[in-house]
């Protein structure tokens, strides 16, 4: 990879740093507004290898969100449109692009392939559920983003592990199946303990929502929910940062300690 691409980040983290994270392998599951904006971050900090899986394509609703949707996307697999960005911005970096929907059937074709981590920015919840607890009971690292959708403050994201979360209704129905499932605490998220204030509609109502993005994984219509750019774009870019901690080490990129001034 071509040094000066990456001279910013390396002025920061250190020629070692980068070097290593050329070496890394990520898996992304779910290339909505979320695993999108996680993906590019990744890419532009300089990892060296990624696979990109969703089933979907994209639709007129993801415009507002997404940043692999254009009007000159539209239609198109997300994974194919992924990979044609990852190549744009990083030619170096390997993609593999895997248009998989993850289910309790599918789910073993994504540990197939090695990776450092795995990133989970699925928003049905059984297949989220059946991708956790996969890399869970397989000892592969994993991470997970949870409700990013009916969020307005920004500033209420945040990092903890699954176990520990509140305020968010998919990470409640995630935990509460995972314990069922003999699935414990160290698999970190980020969530947002936001209280909901949304008024939902019958998805029959729903007439100017993209008919992909109301599909359920039973087959279901579901509900469309209300979502900002701002609020996925924070969800997207925490998880990427996570990751980053996850490869790099938290003493790279973790938390440090703030004194106030006196």
């Amino acid at each position: 990879m071509r040094s000066e691409q990456f001279l910013r980040i390396s002025r920061l983290l250190g020629d070692e740093t980068i070097q290593s994270l050329h070496t890394k392998h990520v898996t992304i599951v779910g290339l909505g507004a979320v695993g999108s904006m996680a993906l590019e971050s990744l890419i532009r900090s300089g990892l060296g290898s990624v696979t990109v899986i969703d089933f979907d394509t994209i639709g007129i609703t993801n415009l507002n969100r997404q940043i692999l949707a254009t009007y000159e996307t539209l239609g198109i697999e997300k994974t194919a449109v992924a990979k044609e960005r990852v190549e744009a911005i990083n030619p170096h970096c390997s993609v593999e692009a895997l248009p998989l929907f993850v289910n309790r059937q599918s789910v073993e074709q994504i540990f197939d392939r090695k990776s450092d981590l795995v990133i989970d920015a699925i928003d049905s919840l059984s297949p989220k559920v059946a991708l956790l607890e996969t890399a869970y009971k397989k000892g592969i690292p994993v991470i997970s983003s949870m409700g990013a959708a009916l969020r307005r403050d920004p500033f209420l994201v945040r990092r903890g592990d699954l176990m520990d979360t509140w305020g968010c209704p998919l990470a409640k129905q995630v935990r509460y199946r995972l314990r069922r499932n003999g699935v414990g605490r160290g698999i970190d998220v980020i969530f947002s303990a936001e209280e909901i204030r949304f008024t939902y509609k019958d998805p029959n109502e729903e007439e100017h929502a993209d008919f992909n993005e109301q599909i359920s994984e039973t087959g279901r219509r579901r509900n469309v929910l209300g979502s900002l750019p701002t609020v996925t774009a924070i969800f997207g870019q925490q998880l990427a940062h996570l990751a980053l901690t996850k490869l790099l080490g938290e003493e790279e990129l973790g938390a440090r300690e703030v004194f106030n001034a006196r």
